[in-house]
């Protein structure tokens, strides 16, 4: 072949390998980066926990985790990143097409949070399968979960909830001096730890408040998706674990075989805790519905139910 030939047919070759990788970036088959042949989680494998923490998410991973070809990414807190950024942005700014998430730059931004999600996912899980399902545990960064979902329409989502005054009675417990919150911030500089000695009622409020947050935060992402989505109310998984959990693998449309998912509810059961890492104090502490009655004052039950009142009317109207 003549010299000159030679050298379009290369520069052909390598224009096609261009277009080609350009189009699985776009259909999110591939993530940019420094080995772009190493694939990304495909979108539509990618199964988001959102609700607020102490409501079980940390129960339902392991039981996820245990299914073939289920890997988790642990609190990426990628919600907290760009919801709590877009949260506190002012109204100007908002408007503006300078601000770097403004609303007439949009489209763009919002293409940008999908591909952040999608390299950072290669690079916390490089071994993760082409069809395998990433479970995302992200209670914390459910502030951002409508970003989030806005970005990857095609990702399933768990819409994860507790009753707020279990949820906020169980942060309180684990607040207290000598409880494993109340180490853990001390580690982590957690400010808020000291308040639930020093000042109980108003630790409740601020609780309440984050629950909202959070909680409302997860609710308006799960109204708007229209992918696959399912609910769970942690006293329904409590009480027939293996029904519930069957049910969300239906609405989300991922098959799993019974046995697996028989073995791992077993494993992650209460009863097969150790004694020793479960109770007052403890992570694992109650593994129940309805203990606020016993840890909550009547003025701080009230406090949460005023505060929370949206979301006890939507999934808790009968208490």
């Amino acid at each position: 072949m003549r010299p000159y030939l030679e050298d379009i047919r290369r520069r052909l070759a390598a224009k096609y390998r261009e277009v080609y990788l350009t189009l699985d970036l776009l259909r999110g088959r591939l993530a940019p980066g420094p080995d772009a042949t190493t694939r990304a989680p495909r979108p539509e494998n990618i199964v988001w926990i959102f609700g607020s923490g102490r409501s079980g998410s940390t129960w339902l991973r392991s039981m996820m985790g245990e299914m073939e070809r289920h890997r988790v990414w642990e609190e990426p807190m990628v919600g907290r990143l760009f919801g709590s950024f877009h949260e506190n942005a002012q109204q100007g700014q908002l408007n503006s097409a300078s601000f770097i998430m403004g609303e007439p730059t949009r489209k763009g931004w919002i293409r940008s949070i999908r591909n952040f999600v999608l390299d950072g996912a290669r690079y916390a899980q490089p071994k993760l399968g082409l069809d395998d399902y990433l479970v995302v545990k992200e209670p914390n960064g459910s502030m951002g979960a409508p970003l989030l979902m806005e970005a990857l329409p095609e990702s399933r989502m768990i819409l994860l909830v507790r009753d707020p005054r279990d949820v906020v009675s169980s942060v309180l417990d684990g607040a207290r001096k000598g409880s494993w919150l109340y180490e853990w911030g001390e580690k982590g500089g957690w400010k808020e730890n000291a308040l639930a000695d020093a000042d109980p009622d108003g630790f409740v409020k601020r609780r309440a408040r984050t629950y909202l947050h959070h909680a409302g935060a997860a609710k308006r992402a799960y109204d708007g998706h229209e992918g696959p989505k399912t609910l769970i109310r942690y006293e329904e998984l409590r009480t027939d674990t293996l029904a519930v959990m069957r049910r969300v693998y239906d609405e989300l449309g991922m098959s799993v075989d019974e046995h697996s998912l028989q073995r791992a509810v077993e494993k992650h059961s209460w009863e097969n805790i150790p004694r020793e890492k479960k109770g007052e104090g403890k992570f694992y502490r109650r593994g129940s519905s309805g203990g606020w009655r016993e840890d909550l004052t009547p003025e701080q039950a009230k406090a949460v139910e005023r505060i929370t009142a949206p979301l006890l009317a939507e999934f808790y109207p009968a208490t």
